[in-house]
């Protein structure tokens, strides 16, 4: 099976598997486990700040940063599409009483910072007050560009809000500017990063910002349920990951490129990106459940939620140049699957009593 759902699919490979048996563990509820501090300082500093903390999941790690930001009745703007808002279950609303306030994004993924100004809530009691500007790097695979980050970190401090980044992909955004991570997230007030995606780790996402909101978030991770014991080896698969796996997200960006163009070629398909690791495409015509099931009988999965008939394509460590040769071939032949077909119903209309005896 070709599986290109999401880059969440990847395994250990075997090397990062005996440094998980390797790791020195302790107790990380107690702040004693050296794998995991190893782990937080190392992303830290090169996210650019003070501290960090090891969440089981970058939802949850997501969650403490908005309840660590905002109180009760405060709001965060965010994208419509943003995972903070969309997909983590509307936790920050359910469990901290904290309003989001969505924006349609732009074509190229960023928030009008005009419209976004606007959003911000008068200090008025009739208003939630607005908190937080969250946006998130990479957004549908779509880099944010450093001088929008800069005017975004202005706007935020002009109007008094916390700024935090969903950096889930964050490498994958540096990797393709080709820039340290820190020059991305270091402006930011918080920034949360997964290491299960591209990185190739089991699980995790660390959430790094300065000390004080780390030890708010501390608190939150506790609460709701996040506190984990001898938990180093997890968090020595991230050491690795962030030692080996960084640089060949460029590989996962060449072989999306190479997808989309061989994609391209098949006429009944719109094809956007490749946007870093991602592609997305559309039918121009044909049945999409049809389409679905067929790549699905030949070995081939793909990504559904982004819209109604839009696949999603997501390459990652797992996928190799024949992976991207078959999943092409795979997808163009349904269309020529059905063409035949189209073409031998005309043939038996063509050649039936009926159409004989019209003749």
């Amino acid at each position: 099976m070709i599986d290109l759902r999401s880059d969440t699919v990847t395994v250990p490979c075997d090397a990062m598997r005996r440094a998980m048996a390797a790791a020195e563990v302790g107790d990380d509820v107690y702040d004693e486990d050296p794998t995991v501090k190893s782990l937080e300082a190392k992303l830290a500093e090169m996210a650019g700040q003070e501290a960090a903390l090891f969440f089981p999941s970058g939802t949850q790690s997501n969650l403490a940063a908005l309840l660590s930001h905002c109180r009760r009745g405060d709001e965060y703007i965010a994208a419509q599409n943003a995972h903070t808002y969309r997909y983590e279950a509307g936790g920050a609303a359910v469990l901290g009483g904290i309003q989001p306030q969505p924006l349609d994004a732009e074509e190229d993924g960023t928030l009008d910072l005009k419209k976004v100004a606007a959003a911000v809530k008068a200090d008025d009691f009739h208003f939630a007050r607005t908190r937080l500007l969250a946006l998130e790097n990479t957004t549908g695979g779509k880099v944010l560009p450093l001088d929008y980050l800069s005017r975004a970190h202005e706007l935020a401090r002009a109007r008094n809000l916390g700024f935090h980044l969903d950096g889930a992909r964050a490498f994958n955004a540096a990797v393709a500017l080709g820039v340290e991570l820190s020059e991305i997230t270091a402006q930011f007030d918080s920034v949360s990063i997964c290491l299960s995606k591209g990185l190739g780790a089991p699980v995790g996402s660390v959430l790094c910002a300065r000390r004080e909101l780390i030890k708010r978030a501390r608190r939150w991770r506790k609460m709701t349920g996040g506190g984990m014991r001898q938990v180093g080896m997890l968090a020595a698969a991230g050491l690795f990951a962030l030692k080996h796996n960084i640089a060949r997200l460029a590989d996962d960006h060449a072989r999306a490129q190479q997808l989309a163009e061989k994609l391209m070629r098949i006429d009944e398909l719109e094809v956007r990106g490749a946007h870093t690791n991602m592609v997305f495409i559309t039918l121009r015509d044909g049945d999409y459940d049809a389409f679905r099931e067929h790549a699905r009988k030949n070995g081939l999965r793909f990504g559904e939620r982004v819209a109604p008939g839009v696949a999603r394509l997501v390459v990652h460590k797992g996928i190799d140049d024949r992976a991207i040769e078959d999943a092409a071939r795979i997808l163009g032949g349904f269309f020529a699957e059905h063409s035949g077909a189209s073409e031998r119903e005309k043939l038996r209309a063509t050649n039936s009593p009926r159409a004989a005896r019209a003749r």
